[in-house]
């Protein structure tokens, strides 16, 4: 009796494990930062969910079930978390996930207490890129395994709690690279620019659409070799890596957004690690 009910429980663990398809065992990080995959069934059309507000990412897997995928705020508290599916109240969980500090100095007082006039600035450049990272185009991404942007380690990770010059400041919104200046940066998607800039904080600063939600942005760049509306292939060389901006070296900063959301891209290029 015993044998028969494990031999059962390890059949049921099985074909769960193979409903999962390939999407949701690399992008299924419930986690503060992270992304929740979340199965809609096999409806001929597909669930328009949306979460806190904003409309998410959904296609179907593999060819079959509707699976929405969804970037969760590294604000969000361990636990239920609610969204709408088809105006539908439903929810799902999220686990908990420490970050680590980061201490950096700066010589430049200004990028850590920047004056009246930097303000204004900066003030102006932040709303000119949420507008880009709430953008949501209908196709749907090429590709959601991305490639490296650029060839080098990585750095710096997604999540840091960051003091500059001993002043606690955001976390840090992306994942770094360390990379020589003038290396190629390359497209880990196909995707339409959206956004080209030299900012305050970023420096030269490109973002690629991908579809559905799904932004990458890419800064700290010492050339920037497209521009606005230019449609890129996976691979394409959209600029090379530089130190502008508030950068103590060389460097590719890459942000992924999804539903206006920054989670970490390391989910994306299969390297996360919980």
């Amino acid at each position: 009796m015993l044998r028969t009910l494990v031999l059962s429980l390890a059949l049921c663990l099985a074909a769960s494990a193979q409903a999962d398809g390939f999407i949701t065992r690399l992008l299924n990080k419930p986690v503060p930062g992270g992304v929740a995959v979340i199965a809609l069934g096999d409806a001929a059309q597909a669930p328009q969910v949306r979460y806190q507000d904003k409309p998410t990412l959904v296609l179907r897997e593999e060819g079959q079930r509707w699976i929405a995928i969804v970037g969760i705020p590294l604000s969000a508290p361990p636990g239920a978390q609610a969204l709408e599916v088809d105006g539908q109240p439903r929810t799902f969980q999220i686990s908990g996930r420490e970050y680590r500090a980061q201490h950096i100095t700066l010589k430049n007082k200004r990028q850590v207490n920047p004056n009246p006039a930097d303000l204004a600035r900066i003030e102006r450049e932040l709303a000119e890129q949420n507008r880009a990272y709430a953008r949501f185009s209908p196709n749907q991404p090429s590709n959601l395994l991305f490639d490296h942007p650029v060839d080098g380690p990585l750095s710096s990770p997604f999540g840091l709690r960051r003091f500059f010059n001993g002043e606690e400041r955001n976390p840090h919104s992306g994942l770094d690279f360390a990379a020589r200046a003038g290396t190629p940066v390359k497209a880990p998607a196909a995707g339409e620019v959206i956004l080209t800039g030299d900012y305050f904080f970023n420096g030269r600063t490109v973002f690629v659409d991908h579809g559905q939600g799904l932004i990458s942005m890419f800064c700290h760049l010492s050339a920037i070799d497209v521009k606005l509306g230019d449609r890129l292939e996976r691979g394409a060389v959209l600029g090379k890596v530089g130190a502008t901006g508030r950068a103590t070296g060389p460097h590719l900063h890459w942000n992924v957004s999804l539903n206006d959301t920054r989670v970490d891209p390391s989910i994306f290029i299969g390297a996360f690690k919980p």
